[in-house]
């Protein structure tokens, strides 16, 4: 999105005014912080490390002979599974003569000792906590609407005054929020992280049960753990420059979980080859159970106890639905080259990265959130046909480094990964259509109003 950098439009004048006088000056970085570049487990290690848990790996038969009944498309998924580092969440849904839901999940190859960088899976939950704290902020005049600015007050911070993507160059939560679903931006993730702050995410997540959630750093920018602990000032604004709530920088003193997460045989710091698994002990974390439950908590919030739900309003959830399920190619605002954005971009299950297909999006959609990066592929997804009244969720994790070096730019997405998402998706689909139900369900309220039809 460089290239519209040249003809961003202004912010208004008083927005700029406010700005100004209101910023504080960046502060130096401490001494003897150091850079968070990645490093070679000393051979040490040993003395602090502490016993995991026995692993215990959770896979039905059922699941075990659904994928093998496909030997084409499986077999090396199910020779291979630990290196894969593979892992799938089918959930069943059936529904009652009233159309409340009945949930049956079925497993293969879920461990929550088996640890599997989350990428951009961690923006969904993050988007919702965003809504949430917005909804304590109305008293204030506060919505997912209003300008929003962000501020830079210590090292390695950037500020945001204005947004290319909006029509009038406004940033907004709702904006940010779009691009988190529409085509998972990492900067619009960024500025939710620094608006909530690192400890109130972890706490908030925590508090709903989310026991596997290690939310620590921002997303593609290589800032220090102590960068990560100290979050942007954000000011809100009315539209005529009014200023309705103002937020000083956050400094987080989150205790991190002693964890001893590596991945891989060797990786590469810059242009030098390290030999030795890349440490991940301070890299978020989220397990797929608990994803698969953030996933419920908005297509089905009644159906988790209310201290595992987010407290947001019957709009933002069908504002975070209408986003999870358009396709880049149905945003008016901001408008994505299909060269760059095919229609079914971000569907991994069911779609892969087929560049070529032509969604049937009356019938079907994909309400999901996808992460990619270190080589692993991940999906979590609730998959509906109105039609046929068919709905399940799934959610897949896959490790596609078969080289298993680190930093190389050499994964096997295209190879492994996408072929194995849209396989799952295909087969479960299939499935699915000859499942036999006893109810049809009413799936009316994920049909959408998009920004294109």
């Amino acid at each position: 999105m460089g290239a519209e950098k040249a003809n961003m439009p202004k912010i208004p004048a008083i927005y700029c005014l406010i700005f100004i006088l209101s910023a504080c000056r960046p502060t130096r970085q401490p001494a003897g912080t150091q850079p968070n570049t990645p490093t070679a487990i000393s051979s040490d290690s040993s003395k602090n490390m502490v016993t995991p848990a026995v692993s215990t790996v959770h896979t039905d038969a059922f699941m075990e002979n659904l994928l093998a009944s496909h030997p084409e498309l499986f077999g090396d998924i199910l020779a291979h599974r630990q290196d894969l580092k593979v892992q799938v969440i089918y959930t069943q849904i059936d529904r009652k003569a009233n159309n409340t839901p009945v949930f049956t999940p079925h497993y293969f190859n879920v461990d929550a000792q088996s640890y599997f960088y989350p990428a951009s899976t961690v923006k969904m939950p993050v988007a919702l906590l965003a809504l949430e704290k917005l909804n304590t902020l109305r008293v204030k005049g506060v919505t997912a609407h209003s300008p929003m600015l962000t501020g830079s007050a210590y090292a390695g911070q950037t500020a945001v005054l204005n947004d290319p993507t909006t029509p009038d160059g406004v940033p907004t939560i709702a904006q940010y929020i779009k691009k988190i679903f529409l085509v998972s931006d990492n900067d619009a993730f960024n500025r939710l992280y620094e608006f909530l702050g690192q400890e109130t995410i972890n706490q908030q997540l925590a508090a709903k049960g989310f026991g596997s959630a290690n939310i620590y750093h921002r997303l593609s920018i290589p800032l220090s753990e102590d960068e990560n602990r100290h979050t942007n000032p954000v000011w809100f604004m009315d539209t005529s420059g009014n200023m309705l709530f103002a937020q000083p920088m956050a400094t987080s003193k989150l205790p991190y979980v002693n964890r001893m997460d590596t991945v891989g045989t060797a990786y590469y710091n810059g242009e030098r080859l390290v030999y030795g698994p890349l440490d991940f002990s301070r890299k978020n974390r989220f397990g797929l159970e608990d994803m698969t439950k953030v996933l419920r908590a908005i297509l089905f919030p009644q159906s988790l106890p209310e201290s595992e739900r987010f407290r947001i309003n019957e709009d933002d959830y069908r504002f975070v639905l209408k986003y999870m399920s358009e396709l880049p190619s149905e945003s008016f605002s901001p408008e994505y080259p299909t060269q760059e954005y095919w229609p079914t971009y971000c569907k991994f299950l069911y779609y892969g990265s087929d560049t070529n297909a032509v969604p049937d999006t009356r019938r079907m959609r994909i309400f999901n959130k996808v992460g990619d990066a270190y080589g692993f592929l991940t999906d979590v997804a609730y998959i509906v046909d109105f039609d046929s009244g068919i709905e399940f969720m799934l959610s897949a994790t896959i490790y596609c480094n078969s080289d298993g070096v680190l930093n190389d730019d050499k994964y096997d997405y295209d190879d492994i990964g996408y072929p194995f998402m849209k396989n799952l998706g295909q087969m479960f689909y299939e499935y699915e259509s000859k499942r036999e139900r006893k109810h049809k369900p009413d799936l009316s309220a994920f049909r959408m109003d998009y920004d294109k039809r």
